[in-house]
């Protein structure tokens, strides 16, 4: 869990539309995808030229690429390309191998400001540990926002990259997730953090 006492240190920069990536007046003419697989896990990644856009767990609907591409980036042609992938690839095998490095990569991600908001500061959570609600609304600072920064926590649009599945409810359970509670169980095994359903965790 988070040190309360050191929220007042962490400052959050306005998060560009794209991280960095593409501006609103540069036009995105294709969107990369291919099919990254761990063990028994299929993961869709999807990316613009200017960086990664998307992950998609294997619960989701099999057209909900296309058409989120089409809502975020109208008039883009939706391309299936493991060459232009690969390079988000490798840090992705790296994870699941279980290297907690934080991820370096270009992302090009399209929100709301606050969703802008809050993904990045998903950012600060260290591989390993975990935050509430309430304890990531507050380092934003927006201590009484909980629930509309669950709401944009729920909307990430890049989970695992942007760690979303370190978020629990504050008694330590699950609560939700948009590749599912067996998905998030998953990530937090992955990475040793204890949550309610697991045996031995006790309420800090």
């Amino acid at each position: 869990m988070l040190n309360a006492a050191a929220v007042s240190n962490i400052r959050i920069q306005n998060a560009s539309p794209a991280f960095g990536g593409s501006g609103e007046d540069e036009q995105t003419q294709y969107v990369y995808w291919t099919t990254y697989r761990d063990g028994d896990w299929t993961l869709r990644i999807a990316a613009t030229e200017q960086g990664l856009c998307r992950i998609r767990f294997p619960n989701e609907r099999p057209d909900e690429l296309a058409a989120w591409t089409g809502a975020h980036w109208p008039g883009a042609a939706l391309v299936e390309s493991a060459e232009a992938l690969r390079p988000y690839m490798e840090p992705l095998a790296a994870y699941f191998q279980g290297d907690g490095t934080p991820f370096g990569l270009p992302l090009d991600v399209r929100g709301t400001p606050l969703q802008l908001e809050v993904w990045e500061a998903l950012r600060l959570i260290p591989y390993g540990s975990a935050w509430t609600y309430a304890e990531l609304a507050s380092v934003l600072g927006r201590p009484l926002a909980a629930r509309p920064v669950g709401a944009a926590v729920g909307a990430n649009p890049l989970p695992i990259v942007l760690p979303c599945h370190r978020v629990i409810g504050k008694d330590g359970s699950l609560t939700g997730y948009l590749g599912g509670l067996e998905a998030k169980t998953r990530l937090l095994r992955l990475e040793g953090i204890p949550f309610r359903e697991e045996r031995g965790w006790r309420k800090t």
